[in-house]
């Protein structure tokens, strides 16, 4: 009978521990699923695609060079009209009476208004106009590399290439002009200076025949009186106020035009002799009774 309820209640110490076992068992596979990390969600970023775009190099604009006027401090001079020119000069051309002085005697390069002198001295020369010349590898500009119509070869009359010259302020037929001259090019330009010494233009001076050197130089009051001058000729009066002209240069005409819709507003002014310093090209206009040059 002890036998029994022994082995009885070893059975049930049996059956006990294997529920305690498998209790144990179940609480630990629990907490060991509890405790294992969830998995983590990502969260994709959205794709970006870089594109490279090459942009253009900004190139920086030159520099704007003062000009001669403004390195002398002749900008800083008012008058009446509160014109941009730092000279300027206006006359009568009848009475001389001076209607406008602005730095008139400050010695400035005049660029394109040397052609003045030029074709003054050309036309007292009385050389054939019929004369043919050749433009050469000489004539061509060097010092500022200006473009030109006459091509190097090509061929025309004296009195065409002091028609461009003057009307069209053609460099290369300027420089023609003074090579061919007799003597060279030293005496015609020594002739220039003589011209102008014996006008009294005693703040001139000139190096070449076309005005691009900056050495050619001279002051408003000197040019008024280079225009008067020019003015009595009749050769220059007439081919510096032409309005249009036109050359056979080799197979091809060469067609220039000297008055612009600006130059004829100017029909209702009074005789007018200016000298400003700007560094356009310039033609000049000798006309009576109204006058412009300008540099």
């Amino acid at each position: 009978m002890f036998f029994k309820l022994k082995e009885r209640h070893l059975k049930r110490l049996l059956i006990a521990t294997s529920l305690g076992l498998l209790t144990s068992l179940c609480t630990m596979h629990v907490q060991a699923a509890t405790n294992q990390k969830k998995p983590t969600v990502q969260k994709t970023k959205p794709s970006v695609v870089k594109t490279h775009v090459r942009h253009a190099k900004a190139f920086k604009a030159a520099p704007i060079l003062p000009s001669f006027g403004q390195k002398a401090g002749l900008h800083s001079t008012s008058d009446m009209l509160d014109l941009k020119s730092s000279v300027a000069y206006v006359i009568d051309q009848d009475t001389h009476e001076v209607l406008l002085s602005k730095n008139d005697q400050a010695v400035l390069p005049i660029a394109s208004i040397t052609k003045l002198m030029t074709g003054l001295i050309i036309s007292e020369a009385k050389l054939p106009m019929d004369e043919s010349i050749t433009i050469t590898q000489d004539d061509v500009d060097t010092e500022k590399g200006s473009s030109s119509r006459l091509r190097v070869g090509a061929t025309l009359t004296r009195g065409e290439l002091l028609h461009l010259a003057l009307m069209a302020s053609e460099n290369r037929a300027a420089h023609a002009l003074g090579r061919t001259y007799p003597g060279g090019m030293s005496t015609f330009v020594g002739l220039m200076n003589g011209k102008a010494a014996q006008l009294g233009m005693r703040d001139t001076r000139y190096v070449e025949p076309t005005g691009l050197s900056s050495q050619n130089q001279s002051s408003a009051k000197d040019l008024a009186t280079l225009v008067g001058n020019a003015y009595h000729d009749a050769t220059l009066r007439q081919l510096s106020t032409s309005p249009s002209h036109s050359v056979e240069v080799g197979n091809r005409p060469c067609n220039t035009t000297q008055l612009t819709d600006w130059l004829k507003t100017l029909t209702g002014t009074s005789v007018c002799k200016k000298l400003a310093t700007s560094r356009k090209p310039v033609n000049v206009w000798s006309c009576r009774p109204r006058c412009l040059v300008a540099s």
